[in-house]
């Protein structure tokens, strides 16, 4: 039998399941290619054949309709107001490719306060995931310090975390705790992605502890005198930081494949102190 004559349907089930679930978080073919050769069981013309049966079966034959857009978190935006359970919430400007949605009042100026005062001395120096093998490193494009505050440990943190998922009706566990960051003078997060490389070996151990990173919220905890935006360069956009807003993007496709449009960066500050809290929204319930 050829390589081309070996049949998806007759892989092992684990191989089935590995190059189906691969293809769903948007890994590029001849990376996947790569890994099936690597383990010594097929050979990268048997893999390439096998990997393509794949795509074949999961798009359907010839131009079509393609598959089907996959459960999204979302914010709606059909008014300017948004009532929530505890709160009621203001759309102050919508930016719909990439979706870049701000909101205002998500958060009171005391729980902003509560929130800042919780976490207290525990910053640290920033670090980013390595591509090589996950692990948490400094990165010289980000001078800021962070901080996090676990699930269940602080009642503010929990009341505005089940008001974030309402508001973006996803599931509350399919998200990660909240990340504060600190930027003092001239401190910045230089423009990055918010979604996880499925090609990158590091981000691939982080991509299995709950999926892809959907959607990502800036909480803004204080104002700052001067600078510290958060900038979309690709999109000629920034929005300044103000306390108790919001900002949503989207970092994948309807297919939560990673969108390249949502580049975005923290600019660094100029004058005063900026405080945000990060809440990354996960295709499943994260850990």
């Amino acid at each position: 039998m050829t390589p081309f004559e070996l049949a998806f349907a007759d892989l092992p089930q684990n191989w089935r399941d590995w190059i189906m679930e691969n293809l769903a978080l948007g890994c590029r073919p001849q990376d996947m290619v790569d890994g099936m050769a690597g383990s010594g069981q097929y050979s990268p013309a048997a893999a390439r054949a096998l990997i393509d049966q794949a795509l074949a079966a999961r798009d359907g034959p010839g131009p079509g309709p393609g598959p089907a857009p996959l459960a999204m978190p979302f914010i709606d935006t059909r008014s300017n107001r948004i009532a929530l359970p505890d709160r009621e919430v203001e759309v102050l400007f919508v930016l719909k490719k990439p979706q870049v949605i701000l909101l205002g009042n998500v958060l009171s100026a005391e729980e902003c306060d509560a929130i800042i005062a919780h976490c207290g001395a525990r910053y640290a120096r920033s670090t980013v995931a390595a591509e090589a093998d996950g692990a948490s490193v400094v990165h010289e494009g980000r001078t800021s310090e962070m901080a996090f505050i676990q699930r269940g440990e602080a009642e503010v943190a929990e009341r505005i975390d089940r008001r974030l998922a309402a508001l973006a009706h996803w599931n509350i566990e399919c998200s990660e705790p909240f990340q504060l960051q600190k930027y003092d003078p001239t401190q910045e997060y230089r423009p990055h992605y918010d979604w996880l490389d499925p090609a990158s070996a590091g981000h691939r151990a982080h991509l299995a502890r709950g999926g892809q990173r959907l959607a990502t919220f800036v909480l803004y905890l204080c104002d700052v005198a001067q600078g510290g935006g958060t900038v979309f360069p690709n999109l000629g956009l920034e929005v300044f930081p103000k306390k108790g807003n919001a900002l949503w993007f989207l970092n994948t496709d309807q297919h939560h494949a990673p969108d390249p449009q949502t580049l975005h960066g923290g600019a660094p500050v100029v004058s005063g102190t900026k405080i945000i809290a990060n809440k990354w929204l996960r295709q499943e319930r994260y850990g």
